[in-house]
């Protein structure tokens, strides 16, 4: 049970139940209505009370100037908890920013969401609910409209008003409508999963505890790689050498596999009922059939719980560079992700998907075996099987599989620092809804007339293949 769950069922005084009008208006508190009129258009925008994400709260300016939120103080329905906003911190006009205030307080199922200036004393805007969000209370329109229950979490993101739970409508799939079978027949049996493209070589993870190390055939697929003890795949165990990981998701750092091989796994093998969400770090470079990881990062007490078999699914690394560059903001401090607070921790941060709950974490993975979350954000999808990250157009894909019809959304940094949706693809025409679990990217270098490959594994081996490619454009 996490802290903010529990601060939930101690509470038993009845919540105020109060128009944010009467609020505004000082009818409560007896604090002054007169505040500047700029910080009458910062409005309580979005707030997450329990699931998938914790709980939070999104601010909106809908005016037309910057407004400076340094200092300003929001809280539930008890005055003596509050959240502090960070100094420095400022909306744009049409800005969003959220707060992931359950390191003060827990949001109950009959709760309150109040802003106050930074004296504490002067409110701005406030809602009030009666149940949990089921996932998002959310302003329709942004800044402006009704609260009501929508259909997905959206933090820093235009709220989710639309029908379908989205507010981006899918397109076709941004590249050639076909695809073909990359891999020979019945090499990988079922369960491949996590794909990660090194240049000549593919990396794949699959849930029965095994890495592959996969070479060019030379007809536009993959194969076994024959040396270094390679061609069956390698088994993967936990530090000490006990275990057998679930390898859901794969990837690398900016040194390469040199620097590490990262598999994502959501439970041991042996103890396949209980829930393990770890990223796990192994040396690849020996010759032996098994391969016992280096370092071991346990997440599973720092994430919601999810059924055993439906934790940390996707894994990939964004480099600092391309986070401070968009500006990315770090939700552990409500400002600028600053690498150097940090020490050593590999140069980026790994971001995981979650299959139960579609929710994309970022961690910044110290060498020395400690983790900070910076990031908590709704893919928009019910699942999420595969991240990847595409350097060259500066996006995150999230994939899901079958249970959402094979869609993709590509995600962005933006103003206010945080990933949102920027499109959302369905699968290439020409593929059937197969069970895809994994998706590689080509490099840059690979692009030939404005297209390059892509790569699909599929965990149900239909056909007797696990592995296919299509196109997309560069």
């Amino acid at each position: 049970m996490t802290a903010s769950t529990a601060r939930r069922r101690r509470r038993v005084l009845p919540r105020l139940l109060v128009a944010a009008s009467l609020l505004a208006a000082g009818a409560l508190t007896g604090a002054p209505a007169a505040h500047a009129a700029a910080a009458d258009d910062i409005r309580v925008n979005e707030v997450v009370t329990t699931g998938d994400v914790n709980d939070s709260i999104e601010l909106f300016n809908k005016g037309a100037a910057t407004v400076d939120v340094s200092g300003w103080i929001l809280k539930d329905d008890d005055k003596n908890h509050v959240f502090k906003i960070a100094s420095g911190t400022t909306l744009a006009p049409g800005g969003y920013r959220t707060f992931d205030v359950s390191g003060a307080f827990g949001l109950g199922s009959a709760d309150q969401a109040r802003l106050y200036l930074a004296d504490g004393r002067t409110p701005v805007d406030s809602f009030s609910w009666s149940a949990h969000s089921a996932p998002s209370w959310s302003r329709c329109p942004d800044g402006t409209g009704a609260f009501g229950q929508a259909a997905a979490v959206t933090p820093g993101a235009p709220n989710a008003c639309g029908t379908g739970g989205g507010s981006t409508t899918p397109v076709a799939w941004p590249g050639g409508s076909g695809v073909a079978t990359a891999d020979g027949s019945d090499v990988f049996g079922q369960d491949l999963s996590g794909l990660y493209q090194e240049g000549g070589v593919l990396w794949g993870a699959q849930n029965s505890g095994k890495l592959w190390r996969l070479v060019r055939d030379g007809s536009g697929g993959w194969k076994p790689d024959t040396a270094g003890g390679w061609s069956s795949g390698k088994a993967l165990r936990f530090p000490g050498g006990s275990g057998s990981p679930d390898g859901e998701g794969v990837t690398l750092t900016g040194s390469g596999s040199a620097g590490g091989v990262f598999v994502a796994s959501e439970r041991n093998g042996d103890a396949s009922g209980t829930s393990r969400l770890s990223v796990l770090k192994y040396d690849v470079g020996g010759s032996g059939s098994s391969l016992t990881a280096v370092k071991e990062w346990n997440l599973t007490s720092d994430l919601p719980p999810t059924g055993s078999n439906l934790g940390l699914e996707g894994i990939t690394w964004i480099p600092d560079t391309a986070l401070t560059g968009a500006g990315f903001e770090d939700a552990s401090t409500g400002t600028a992700y600053d690498p150097a607070r940090y020490g050593a921790h590999g140069g980026g941060v790994f971001f995981v998907g979650v299959e139960g709950t579609g929710t994309i974490h970022g961690y910044v993975l110290a060498d020395s075996g400690s983790y900070t979350r910076v990031a908590s954000f709704g893919s928009g999808m019910t699942g999420v099987m595969e991240l990847q990250w595409e350097p060259q157009a500066s996006r995150l894909w999230a994939v899901c599989d079958d249970t959402c019809d094979g869609r993709h959304r590509t995600l962005r940094i933006d103003a206010g620092g945080t990933f949102v949706t920027a499109a959302v693809h369905n699968r290439p025409a020409g593929m059937p809804n197969y069970n895809n679990e994994g998706f590689s990217l080509a490099g840059a270098d690979e692009c030939v007339a404005g297209s390059k490959p892509v790569y699909w594994s599929d965990d149900t081996n239909d056909g007797g293949h696990a592995l296919r490619r299509g196109t997309v454009t560069c």
